[in-house]
């Protein structure tokens, strides 16, 4: 293949990708701004469409779940807090949902080659290992609250999810491409 086909597919790669993202990312964005109470609010979006809400659930639910395999008792006060029983809480807003780190998964794997099934099931299992080093970062950042632990080298817990989530991520794509190699040799030798 000459450097130009290369040249191409690239461009078309990257295309994909920042498309997908935006998609995923900016349309975050506008169902939380159109299921928030105000100017352009949207009651059809807010009641049905609004998984912002039912990931954020998600994530206060599965960490007091989590915790509570360790004798941790917790309570969600609210749709955004959780806390420790007679403890402090920590409050989960738009920021720790982990929107960003997902739609950059999301349009990785939309981008690349592969059919519609492998595509959703590396797509969906992504998600899930992301939500869930979500729940891990919630749950110990609750516990780091009540007994007053500094965060290493003072970086805050969005920063160390960040790099916990995107390190998994470059694991991920790694698989992701071993797996598509792995194929793609054992046709060519068939």
């Amino acid at each position: 293949m000459n450097k130009e086909n290369y040249t191409t597919k690239f461009i078309f790669y990257v295309i994909k990708f920042a498309m997908a993202f935006c998609i995923c990312y900016f349309g975050t964005k506008a169902v939380i701004g159109l299921s928030a109470p105000g100017n352009y609010y949207s009651v059809v979006i807010d009641h049905y469409f609004n998984y912002v809400t039912w990931l954020r659930a998600s994530l206060l639910y599965g960490s007091s779940g989590l915790l509570a395999v360790f004798g941790i008792k917790t309570a969600v006060v609210n749709e955004y807090i959780l806390q420790l029983v007679n403890g402090k809480g920590v409050r989960i807003v738009y920021s720790c949902i982990g929107y960003g780190v997902m739609s950059f998964w999301i349009a990785f794997i939309f981008a690349n080659k592969g059919n519609w099934l492998k595509k959703l099931k590396w797509i969906t299992g992504g998600l899930f290992l992301i939500w869930s080093i979500n729940i891990l970062r919630i749950s110990l950042l609750l516990i780091a609250v009540n007994k007053h632990w500094q965060m290493p080298l003072g970086l805050d817990h969005h920063t160390w999810f960040n790099i916990a989530a995107y390190g998994l991520i470059f694991i991920m794509i790694y698989f992701f491409d071993k797996s598509s190699n792995v194929k793609g040799r054992l046709r060519v030798k068939a």
